[in-house]
Order: C-alpha cells, then sequence, then structure tokens
C-alpha cells in the first residue's frame, strides 16, 4: 500500500474512533468540545448487566461513576461486581448513592457505607438527587429535604475524609442545591447545553452514548466529561 494511502487510512481510522468513542452521543443537542474537554467518562448501573471494564478502558474512559445504593435498604444487584472489576484497571471510580426524599438521611449513609469501602474509591462519594416518581408535581418541600440532605453528606464526608460530590439536574439543584450546598463539589446533567454558568467538576452531556463492552437491559451508556486538563484530573484523583 502506497504510503499516502496509509497516513489516509490510519487518519480515517482516527476520526471513526473518535466519533464512536468520544463523540457516539445520539440524540443530544450537545456539540461537544473535545479540545476543550479531554477527559470523559461515564456512569452506569445494574441496567448495562455485565460490563467488561477492560474493554471500556480500551475506548479511553478515564473514570467512571457506580451506583451503590438507593435510600435507605436498597442496594444496586451489580454494586459489588462493579466494583470490584472495575478496580482491575487504570479508570477512576466513584460510587453514587440515589438520594430518597421519603427516608432519613442516616440511615441513608448507612446503607452507602456498608456497601462502599472507603479504598474501593478513588473520587469522592456521590449523591444523586433529582425528582423520582410523583416528585416533580408534587415537589418536596426545601427545609424537609435539608433536613435529610445534610445528614447525609455530612455523614459521607466524616466516613471518608472528603466533601461528596452532589449530583443534579438544573431544576433540582435551583431549588434544593444551590442555596444551602453549593460548597459541594457539583456533577450537573444538561444534555441540551453546556452549563457554562454554573461552577461544575463533572457534567453529564449525554443520556444515549453507545460504546462496545456491556451487556444489560440499557442499550445506551451515560457519558460525562472533567472539568480540566487529564493533568489536572490526575493531580486532583492520584
Amino acid at each position: 500500500m502506497p504510503e499516502s494511502r496509509k497516513i489516509i487510512m490510519a487518519l480515517m481510522g482516527a476520526f471513526l474512533t473518535g466519533i464512536t468513542v468520544v463523540a457516539g452521543c445520539y440524540f443530544s443537542s450537545v456539540k461537544l468540545n473535545h479540545s476543550k474537554y479531554q477527559v470523559w467518562g461515564v456512569d452506569v448501573s445494574n441496567y448495562q448487566g455485565l460490563i467488561d471494564w477492560h474493554k471500556l478502558e480500551e475506548q479511553d474512559v478515564s473514570f467512571a461513576f457506580i451506583k451503590a445504593t438507593e435510600g435507605s435498604g436498597h442496594i444496586d444487584e451489580s454494586a459489588r461486581r462493579n466494583l470490584e472489576k472495575s478496580a482491575e484497571t487504570s479508570i477512576k471510580k466513584s460510587a453514587y448513592h440515589f438520594f430518597s426524599f421519603d427516608s432519613a438521611g442516616e440511615t441513608q449513609a448507612e446503607n452507602y457505607i456498608s456497601v462502599v469501602g472507603k479504598d474501593e474509591i478513588d473520587m469522592p462519594p456521590v449523591i444523586d438527587i433529582e425528582y423520582y416518581a410523583d416528585k416533580k408535581s408534587n415537589k418536596p418541600d426545601k427545609d424537609e429535604a435539608e433536613k435529610i440532605l445534610r445528614p447525609l453528606l455530612e455523614n459521607l464526608e466524616e466516613y471518608y475524609g472528603v466533601k461528596p460530590i452532589i449530583y443534579t439536574t438544573v431544576p433540582v439543584y435551583l431549588r434544593y442545591v444551590r442555596e444551602k450546598f453549593s460548597d459541594y463539589p457539583l456533577w450537573i446533567r444538561n444534555v441540551n447545553f453546556e452549563p457554562d454558568l454554573m461552577n461544575w467538576k463533572f457534567w453529564q452531556y449525554c443520556d444515549k452514548g453507545e460504546l462496545y463492552g456491556y451487556v444489560g437491559e440499557e442499550k445506551y451508556i451515560d457519558l460525562n466529561v472533567y472539568n480540566g486538563t487529564m493533568e489536572q484530573f490526575l493531580a486532583e484523583f492520584p
């Protein structure tokens, strides 16, 4: 094969790989600036089923948020397997807890701590607070939500020795997080536009990503970026 054609084929391969791995977000209006956001990762739960973490690593996944618990009693069926298998790779990982407006923060913290060991995560623990069931139409009282969320965050911070990350949507952030919990690292979900007016650490920009290496109920996988360079990421999460 002529040298010029080899070069063209190599460039095409790199281009297609970039589309498949980094830009593989379908049905999204977000046009991600790949030169600006170089560190990207995924979040997963039992919906992704059996995950081959080495295959995710092959696709340049740098970090992962793994669902661990929900409320005061639920444990994700794949939490233990995902925590253990992801540890066999270089992927930096954390685990997230789906917040419940309906049970005490103290028992929610106990549920998470019972599943996620201190040495099993490379990044801070995560609290996922968003509307569920009828909460969007029947919004919980802000003061009552704070009475649950604050001890949950404080107990996790005391146990893991670092401020937890808060994952949330823009409406929930504005109602429950911005006023009382803006000093916590923010992981924001927005699949419509870049949240450049907010001080965020991670951004979930896509909920229709497609990678290879998992077989489960859910075809798609959530894609996220870190707000900084790879050097900054590795310095923050060594």
